[in-house]
């Protein structure tokens, strides 16, 4: 820092320093010379975004619902291996989570039509009746793999699954959503969703092959892949259409994992609910707590940025 004006040697004229971004040096100034004036623009923690403690816990209940989904799929799986779940039953709770899946879909799309009724009921009995196909091909698949190979690589699977999943939309999307908005279909159609989803149906192929009957593949499987492919519409179309019916789902949604986990081990039992707690609550307070020590500045030493879409 300096002057602010410096005398010129050649011509004896005061000089006045400017601050130019690309003008060079400029003469009887330092190319590093700054006066007083090159902080006043200076501005702190102007994009910083100040959170409250409810919003940021409402919103890792996406987080806590989807973990609850996966822990349910996987107890379903503990349980068909451990012989303790009939296929008949298991297929009753296929045909009543497709019901209750078509009917909140129905119910929460805004319109209903009978193209739109025909074209959900077309492609539910494409995906059940092509399951029912290849489930002898799955039953036989990993044959000659040991089973702690299939254990090991499904828990890597469903960890892949879990760190790359999206927590903010669906991959999923319905007709309705389409129609309203083309552009979801693009967004939700990156490589991290689609290769969560691989992930989690590779998993259910894993262990439905080490099921002892075909009609108990197919029973797994849709169950598996129900939970996997349409839980995330169905739960986004429950939060569009209603916060507070989305927190009591998600609240139903965790008692219900907790009951299935229970009976299985109790150890597991106490660490899934401390990982609930974590997510919903300490997470949160974590978060608010960092955003103290936060601090942004920006000034016109800056570099541009463009004011429109390069795009376009």
């Amino acid at each position: 820092m300096g002057s602010p004006q410096k005398v010129d040697e050649v011509t004896g004229v005061q000089r006045k320093w400017k601050k130019i971004a690309y003008g060079g040096m400029q003469p009887g100034y330092d190319d590093n010379y700054t006066d007083e004036s090159f902080l006043e623009d200076m501005v702190m923690n102007a994009n910083v975004v100040r959170r409250d403690t409810l919003t940021v816990m409402r919103d890792s209940v996406a987080v806590a619902q989807y973990i609850c989904i996966v822990a349910v799929v996987a107890s379903v799986w503990t349980y068909s291996l451990k012989a303790q779940l009939d296929e008949n039953l298991l297929l009753m709770m296929d045909a009543v989570l497709l019901a209750l899946g078509f009917s909140v879909l129905l119910l929460t799309a805004g319109r209903i039509s009978v193209s739109l009724l025909c074209q959900y009921a077309l492609k539910v009995a494409f995906f059940v009746s092509g399951l029912y196909v290849l489930a002898p091909i799955y039953q036989t698949l990993t044959m000659s793999i040991s089973s702690d190979s299939i254990w090991a690589l499904t828990v890597f699977l469903l960890i892949i699954h879990l760190f790359l999943h999206d927590y903010v939309g669906s991959t999923i999307k319905s007709p309705t959503t389409l129609d309203l908005n083309p552009h979801l279909l693009q967004n939700s159609c990156t490589l991290t969703n689609n290769i969560s989803l691989n992930a989690s149906i590779v998993s259910s192929v894993l262990i439905a092959s080490r099921l002892p009957s075909r009609l108990l593949v197919f029973a797994v499987m849709l169950f598996s892949l129900e939970l996997f492919l349409f839980s995330p519409l169905i739960t986004l179309s429950i939060k569009q259409y209603s916060v507070k019916l989305y927190l009591c789902f998600s609240g139903l949604l965790v008692l219900i994992t907790l009951g299935l986990i229970f009976p299985l081990h109790r150890l597991v039992f106490v660490l899934f609910v401390g990982l609930i707690l974590f997510i919903v609550i300490a997470c949160p307070y974590w978060l608010i707590k960092a955003q103290e020590y936060k601090f942004e500045i920006k000034g016109p030493w800056d570099e541009a940025k463009l004011c429109f879409d390069i795009t376009e």
